[in-house]
């Protein structure tokens, strides 16, 4: 039998594949570019690979506004599906990983972070 968990990371296991998932959900960045922007370290080329990737397993869904040359992301009920695994990493960071995290170098709880309400939509 195959592992549920192994399936899973087949994809999001993947180098950049959180952090540009993060992005689209958390920090509601839509543009290649400002996706870029926000993930020092990704180049252009892996960028536009986990794009495609994400999309060919239905992650996110290319969308276009009235010009033609302008391509946003946004996340499929799939896409959403990742949102709470996502802020369990959040979670875990915030706390275990504070020194790097925070300036500060103090450990925050999920009610620090985010506003009640938001954090009830990923759950």
């Amino acid at each position: 039998m195959n592992c549920p968990v192994q399936a899973s990371l087949g994809i999001l296991g993947r180098k950049w594949t959180l952090l540009i998932l993060r992005s689209v959900a958390f920090l509601k960045i839509k543009r290649f570019s400002k996706i870029l922007q926000a993930i020092p370290g990704l180049t252009p080329r892996v960028l536009s690979m986990r794009l495609n990737e994400l999309e060919e397993h239905g992650f996110i869904r290319r969308t276009s506004d009235s010009l033609p040359n302008e391509v946003h992301w946004i996340l499929t009920e799939k896409g959403k599906d990742v949102l709470p695994i996502l802020l369990r990493l959040v979670e875990f960071g915030s706390k275990w990983h504070a020194e790097i995290v925070f300036s500060d170098r103090k450990p925050r709880t999920l009610k620090q972070l985010f506003i009640q309400k938001e954090i009830r939509r990923y759950l």
